[in-house]
């Protein structure tokens, strides 16, 4: 402890010896001495407690403008494109109900071959063509493709141009389904921020992360 102490004397000294007395840092008109110790002057707020509620209030009002703002392209992209071929969702099942030494046994299509049902055709059950077999929507009969024209795009150019395209918008309202989310985050947290301006005691529950805010345990008051 002794040579502890002389080393930290050392240190100083040195420290000492080659300060410029030139030298200026504002921690020199920023502290004070309080009972032999230096103790860092508080800057004064210059916001006082209702002008900082306000300025959140104003903060999460903005926040919520935008985010109902893109809520309202999300919904107007989702009418325009179905959610048809939507990546991440959940594929449909089509199950078929046929007669077999398992009576009320579900079979699907792709366990017809392994079941012993290689006679089972899906276009002729479909009353369909086998090219839109796999098809989950625009799928007419046989009937329906003998009684009208075909409408739309046929070329398989223009057909793929129009998938890019699709897929495209796709692609856009998955990144403003993202953006929504995160702007909820940030009203939540801003809201959060606001609340913990009232001196009310209070105990911290969970930490903030990435996708959720801090949340708080307050002291009930009971109010007049």
């Amino acid at each position: 402890d002794y040579h502890k102490k002389q080393n930290a004397l050392r240190a100083l000294q040195k420290k000492a010896l080659d300060k410029n007395p030139d030298e200026f840092y504002f921690k020199m008109i920023r502290s004070q001495l309080r009972d032999g110790v230096h103790v860092v002057k508080q800057p004064k707020d210059e916001v006082t407690p209702e002008q900082m509620k306000l300025m959140r209030t104003q903060d999460i009002k903005y926040v919520e403008t935008k985010r109902m703002a893109e809520a309202k392209k999300i919904e107007r992209l989702k009418s325009e494109l179905h959610l048809l071929d939507a990546e991440g969702k959940s594929p449909n099942k089509h199950l078929f109900f046929l007669d077999s030494r398992k009576e009320g046994k579900a079979q699907t299509a792709a366990d017809r071959n392994l079941l012993g049902f290689r006679e089972f055709d899906i276009a002729t059950h479909l009353d369909t063509v086998p090219e839109l077999v796999g098809r989950v929507y625009n799928r007419p009969t046989i009937a329906t493709l003998q009684k009208q024209t075909l409408k739309g795009a046929t070329d398989p150019v223009h057909l793929k141009k129009l998938a890019q395209q699709r897929k495209n918008q796709y692609d856009l309202l998955k990144q403003r389904i993202e953006r929504e989310k995160a702007m909820f985050v940030v009203a939540q947290k801003i809201q959060t921020r606001k609340d913990l301006l009232d001196k009310t005691h209070k105990v911290k529950v969970k930490k903030e992360t990435t996708t959720s805010p801090a949340i708080y345990k307050f002291k009930f008051q009971r109010k007049r």
